[in-house]
């Protein structure tokens, strides 16, 4: 971190210093300050040219994957404005407004758990590849079209820090708009086409890294062991004998965050997890590993490395009930040791009572938690081999869900985005009416753009 907020504060002092010196090559233009230059032009005439054949072949990839990708971001919005609008719970716990800006330390700002830490040098890598490749994308295939290049340059945000920034290819627009509107389309989705040739290149670099960069160590365990008992057979709680007990008088005799005493006939449980669909009440059975309050990863049972499932349902069976065994634990952080007294398990066998679940993770908050801890599948605890492993491999995994996040957001059809004159062009080569075409992407702008209010409006309301 240390370093990171140096770096920070040297790009701050140096992009600060640039925009100073060149001042007067700055121009406004609507919400940006756009610094115009000549780089990387000669590369995109070149490569624009020599590949042209090549080039014209991908830009009917490019445009199908803009129209999926457009698909997909309508839905996707749609799924979102439903978990905002019906799903207060689920918002408090995302927590960051829906228009947020993925700044450095998004992440630790907010305390999103379920998301890796966010740097700044994360952000400067991410942001030039992303942006980069993103515009001259744009420029290559605007070549095959015969559309000059102008100007390349970057922006910037004049109502923040100068630390905003954005890439841009400068392309005249004159000529674009004499070329059809295939060839138009091509262009404008080529930003998006690269930013998921990028995602897809940076899975299978995360991928390859993380077989190289870490090693099994542990097995992680969802839950400690627990049963399902009709709640008419509980007999008593904390001593106290009950009868034709309810869920609702179970959970006001419970103390939480203690253990609690719960009898089933002569069978002791130690506390609540829940209830089911049909009626049924989860506790917990009586188990070294709730009794002792086990947590954290196993990595060694009496010095023995645990690096799978089996390694730790062999090195249990290998040990008497009642018998005193050593559990060494990694909680992310550090390292703990505790001893354990083997349990007996439901059907006879020794046991540390943990669970293992078979569900997998479901819905948004879901989806991004197993994809974050992919170093955790499996049920397995994966080392980094040397210090910097999980740092890097947080970048691959930060540079994929941006890039796939860039090549979505940007295919909304909406004004500002790429995705609203795709739309429009679209419209205009079905019905060949630029007035229906104009009225369309206007009307859809302005559902978007209502719907955006809509949304923060409810995010804020699920706070109050």
């Amino acid at each position: 971190m240390f370093w990171d907020l140096t770096l920070l504060g040297v790009f701050l002092v140096f992009v600060s210093s640039f925009l100073i010196i060149e001042r007067k090559k700055i121009k406004r233009e609507g919400l940006l300050f756009l610094y115009h230059s000549k780089w990387g032009i000669n590369l995109i005439d070149k490569i624009g040219k020599k590949h042209e054949r090549f080039l014209k072949f991908l830009s009917y990839l490019s445009v199908f994957v803009g129209y999926i990708l457009m698909i997909a971001m309508v839905y996707l919005f749609a799924k979102i404005l439903v978990v905002y609008l019906f799903q207060a719970d689920l918002v408090r716990a995302i927590k960051i407004p829906p228009i947020t800006p993925l700044i450095p330390y998004l992440p630790q700002i907010f305390k999103l758990d379920f998301l890796p830490p966010f740097y700044f040098s994360y952000w400067i890598i991410i942001l030039a590849i992303v942006a980069i490749t993103h515009e001259f994308f744009h420029g290559i295939f605007a070549k095959i079209s015969k559309v000059r290049t102008k100007t390349t340059g970057f922006g910037f945000f004049p109502f923040f820090l100068p630390i905003f920034l954005a890439a841009f290819v400068n392309l005249d627009e004159k000529t674009m708009e004499k070329r059809s509107n295939f060839e138009q389309m091509a262009v404008l989705s080529a930003g998006t086409f690269a930013n998921i040739l990028t995602a897809i290149l940076g899975v299978f670099l995360m991928w390859g890294f993380f077989s190289l960069a870490f090693s099994p160590a542990g097995v992680m365990y969802d839950d400690y062991a627990y049963g399902f008992v009709d709640s008419a057979h509980i007999t008593s709680i904390n001593g106290i004998n009950l009868t034709n007990l309810t869920y609702e008088t179970l959970v006001n005799l419970t103390i939480p965050g203690n253990l609690n005493k719960i009898l089933v006939g002569d069978e002791i449980f130690l506390g609540i997890k829940g209830i089911s669909t049909d009626g049924e009440i989860a506790l917990y059975y009586d188990s070294p590993a709730i009794r002792n309050g086990l947590s954290g990863a196993i990595t060694k049972i009496n010095g023995e490395n645990i690096r799978s499932l089996d390694d730790l349902s062999r090195v249990i069976s290998s040990h008497e009930v009642g018998e005193n065994i050593t559990v060494l634990t990694y909680n992310g952080s550090g390292y703990s040791e505790i001893i354990l007294t083997v349990g007996n398990s439901p059907d006879g066998k020794p046991w540390l009572g943990v669970n293992f679940l078979n569900t997998k993770a479901s819905g948004i908050l879901g989806t991004v938690s197993a994809f974050t801890t992919s170093y955790k599948n499996n049920h397995i605890y994966y080392s980094p081999n040397f210090p910097a492993a999980k740092f890097l491999y947080d970048l691959f995994w930060w540079l994929v869900l941006i890039s796939f996040s860039v090549a979505l957001v940007n295919m909304l059809p909406v004004g500002i985005f790429d995705g609203g004159r795709f739309f429009y062009l679209t419209v205009l080569s079905v019905t060949k009416s630029k007035k229906i075409a104009e009225n369309s992407f206007k009307i859809m702008t302005a559902i978007f753009l209502a719907l955006l209010v809509l949304l923060m409006f409810f995010w804020a309301k699920s706070f109050i």
